[in-house]
């Protein structure tokens, strides 16, 4: 089959199904490179919690946005929205095929529709959630989060505080969900976009990401994190995998009890991710453990 000049494969799905693996094969295959979609992997700082690709994997294929930015820096969905477009320019000037790969369903979301506007936020508002969060905590976001904008909470990153600070103000400001404004016009793109949706039954992909997390911990998660701990507050850091041992690290639990919580949190976070995804109806879904996957993907295509 004949595919459409300017093309780029997206390759969604939630963590741990499979990905990485698959969008290398992929561009491998069309000789091209990838675009990574994924918030975390962009720091320099940030790799074994992370799930980063490793540095074989890095030396075969060109990877855009990973190791491309530091935690100091401020990146958000409208950042990589840029940053996406681009990379997809240089690509585009050498290959009529690129691959974009990532669970981020935002920045996927940004990439091939634009960013909505956003209402004007009052700054007491603003400071006042602020001021609270510092005092009361993530716990107490969350809260507010999941009480005030039930429908944003089902898809959130509920360990990130920014992103739910943003939620919860622009609801106290307009009484609306952050997901109402997140509807509005699609812009129209220069180029073919096609989407992959990797999948797998619960029980199976449930186990990948509890042994992943045992794989996290014996490459050393736990040393990773405690050269970061002096930077926990920063917002890079507010994700599942790193969290979780701070409170460690401060003996608010057992390690133990670390190791679990960031399995359950992980599990939770995939089925948030699937919940985005497959509210996307372009998106073609394979299950990830089928033999003729590339075959498929094409095929699609």
């Amino acid at each position: 089959m004949e595919i459409k000049k300017n093309t780029i494969f997206i390759i969604v799905g939630p963590t741990a199904v499979g990905k990485t693996a698959f969008a290398i094969e992929l561009a491998q295959h069309f000789n091209t490179e990838i675009i990574s979609a994924d918030s975390r992997q962009c720091y320099k700082e940030l790799n074994i919690g992370v799930a980063k690709p490793s540095e074989e994997e890095l030396k075969t294929v060109h990877h855009y946005f990973i190791n491309s930015h530091s935690i100091d820096e401020d990146v958000n969905a409208g950042s990589f929205e840029q940053y996406a477009l681009q990379a997809a320019e240089k690509i585009f000037k050498k290959n009529n095929i690129a691959v974009m790969v990532g669970g981020t369903g935002l920045y996927i979301k940004a990439f091939c529709e634009g960013m909505d506007e956003m209402p004007a936020i009052n700054k007491d508002i603003r400071n006042r959630i602020v001021e609270q969060y510092e005092q009361d905590g993530l716990v107490w976001l969350q809260q507010q989060v999941q009480q005030k904008d039930p429908e944003f909470w089902k898809i959130a990153e509920q360990q990130n505080p920014q992103r739910l600070m943003r939620a919860l103000e622009i609801v106290e400001q307009t009484g609306k969900s952050i997901a109402s404004f997140r509807k509005k016009n699609m812009v129209e793109r220069n180029f073919n976009i096609l989407k992959i949706g990797l999948e797998l039954p619960r029980e199976i992909l449930y186990k990948r990401i509890n042994d992943r997390v045992d794989i996290m911990m014996q490459q050393g998660l736990y040393d990773e994190a405690y050269s970061l701990f002096p930077y926990k507050d920063i917002n890079a850091l507010q994700t599942v995998g790193y969290s979780e041992i701070f409170k460690a690290i401060e003996e608010k639990n057992s390690l133990a009890e670390a190791v679990e919580e960031i399995k359950k949190n992980t599990r939770h976070y995939a089925k948030r991710q699937m919940t985005w995804f497959k509210k996307d109806a372009s998106v073609s879904w394979i299950n990830a453990l089928d033999k003729n996957i590339l075959e498929k993907a094409i095929v699609l295509s």
